[in-house]
């Protein structure tokens, strides 16, 4: 029903850790994260697992617990409660109620023409609403994020001049650190993996050497071209 469809925005910059089994929505569209990982979505929610590389139970006849054109009723419960299920779930120890059903889309298009009138009135709110709240981004200036310049961004060479750096490919956030100062690496070594539009991107040792300064931090927003480490 069009009349009860949210439209909402995502992260900007996404987050760098969604947890498994997540609900969220973004745009006009509601994603269940089947696996942990980054992710942009609006949160409203946690579910059971949609995913099952067991097959363990009548949900899971395939390792995927949706199909295209199901229908999804979700019930409030306690957080206890959601922990319990969740660990019965993917064993086959909980049930959940599975009905056939038929989509009709001739009916739901006379659906749709019968209450034309008052979807139209609720779309013209909510793109008001929207545009409004797209104003008052613009007037507090949160409509564009631009990362604030860290130390990184121009860090001075650790041994003077001519010291080499390694920088982030692009802009991102630092998924994983996988060296420390004093450290030595080979050429090829992965040192960070930097996360940009749900990808990680792999930063490796152009040579090897003695990594001099770790000049970033897990979770640091980073721009293309900063300097995340230093040579000795």
């Amino acid at each position: 029903d069009p009349r009860h469809r949210l439209v909402t925005t995502k992260y900007n910059p996404a987050r760098t850790w969604t947890a498994e089994n997540s609900v969220g929505i973004g745009g006009a569209y509601l994603c269940i994260y089947g696996m942990e990982g980054p992710g942009g979505y609006q949160f409203v929610g946690r579910t059971l697992q949609v995913w099952n590389r067991h097959r363990r139970g009548r949900a899971f006849d395939e390792h995927w617990l949706l199909r295209p054109f199901d229908r999804i009723r979700f019930h409030e419960v306690r957080a206890a409660e959601l922990a319990e299920m969740r660990e019965a779930f993917p064993r086959g120890a909980l049930d959940i109620d599975i009905e056939p059903g038929v989509f009709d889309h001739d009916r739901h298009r006379a659906f749709l023409e019968e209450r034309g009138s008052e979807i139209a009135l609720f779309e013209t709110r909510r793109r008001a609403a929207f545009a409004a709240e797209l104003e008052d981004w613009k007037a507090r200036g949160v409509l564009t994020f631009e990362a604030e310049e860290t130390d990184g961004a121009a860090a001075p060479a650790v041994d003077g001049d001519g010291a080499a750096f390694v920088a982030s490919p692009l802009a991102g956030s630092v998924w994983s650190v996988r060296v420390r100062a004093g450290q030595q690496v080979e050429a090829g070594d992965v040192l960070f993996v930097v996360e940009s539009m749900k990808a990680e991107f792999e930063v490796t040792a152009p040579a090897a050497g003695v990594v001099g300064e770790v000049l970033v931090s897990k979770g640091q927003t980073v721009r293309a071209g900063q300097a995340l480490a230093a040579a000795a």
